[in-house]
């Protein structure tokens, strides 16, 4: 049986809704998931922002927002408790039966859909009719994609590289020809030696690797406060990355969330990737 209290807020909430719907555009967002923050922030909706998730830590401002949750699920009592007249979600990283409660409390919700870096322009248009910021997402939408194609030209026809990316360490894991993160490194024009990968994430061997020859590894740069445990890779210098000594890093925060910052990340990966390419072409 639901708490007084908790009967207290779903009230309050309902008044809530009320309110909102008078006025057209929520006043009152919920954002469960970094990229969403950032792209509301981008879109000039920022500080409609009441609650959000663990790691939603871009632009600074979002690091005061309350978390009302994270990988692990949400806390509904702290949900209703900020009285939200919208939740935004994105079904890859919520529970399913976490957005089912949502529904089933009422509160409206609206999802975030991205499967790839030219959705992110899609992202932004819905975001901006949900707030009523229709102008700058289409700005902004605009903007992305004229930079995007641009990047895409850049490096197409470039002459082929062999690229493992090391999404995780222990146990070690990449990303096969499905993902968004493929089509970062397609973007680079570079192959992704796991590209045929049964999986999306594979888990993988070093023989695995060692068999595919790489020519340069990725290393991704993720900001957790647990750093998980690193691969020496110089035991195993039959890798031609490894006896060239060719890794490079790259910002996981940029590279591994839906926003508007995406290319930015794409592009310093893309002049990292050419900058190694231009080493095996000056050696032949």
């Amino acid at each position: 049986m639901l708490s007084k209290l908790f009967m207290v807020w779903i009230l309050l909430f309902a008044s809530t809704i009320v309110q909102a719907t008078q006025n057209n555009t929520p006043q009152r967002i919920i954002a469960l998931a970094p990229h969403i923050v950032e792209n509301l922030y981008a879109i000039g909706a920022g500080e409609r922002i009441v609650g959000t998730v663990e790691y939603a830590d871009y632009p600074a401002a979002a690091k005061q927002i309350p978390r009302v949750g994270g990988y692990h699920g949400l806390q509904f009592e702290k949900v209703l408790a900020l009285r939200p007249d919208l939740v935004i979600v994105w079904k890859n990283g919520s529970k399913e039966t976490d957005i089912e409660k949502l529904t089933t409390l009422g509160i409206p919700v609206a999802y975030s859909e991205s499967k790839d870096i030219t959705q992110v322009p899609h992202e932004l248009l819905k975001l901006g009719e949900l707030t009523g910021l229709e102008s700058r997402a289409k700005a902004l939408a605009d903007e992305f994609m004229k930079d995007y194609n641009k990047l895409t030209e850049r490096y197409q026809n470039q002459p082929q590289l062999d690229v493992f990316y090391q999404l995780w360490p222990s146990p070690l894991m990449t990303i096969n020809g499905k993902t968004w993160i493929h089509q970062t490194l397609t973007t680079c024009g570079v192959r992704n030696v796991f590209a045929d990968a049964a999986t999306e994430y594979p888990q993988i061997s070093l023989e695995n690797v060692i068999a595919k020859h790489p020519q340069v590894i990725i290393i991704p740069n993720e900001r957790a406060t647990k750093q998980p445990e690193k691969v020496d890779w110089q035991l195993w210098t039959e890798i031609p990355a490894v006896k060239h000594q060719k890794y490079i890093e790259v910002d996981a925060d940029l590279l591994h969330r839906f926003s508007t910052r995406m290319l930015t990340g794409v592009s310093d990966m893309c002049d990292k990737l050419h900058a190694v390419r231009t080493y095996y072409g000056n050696r032949q």
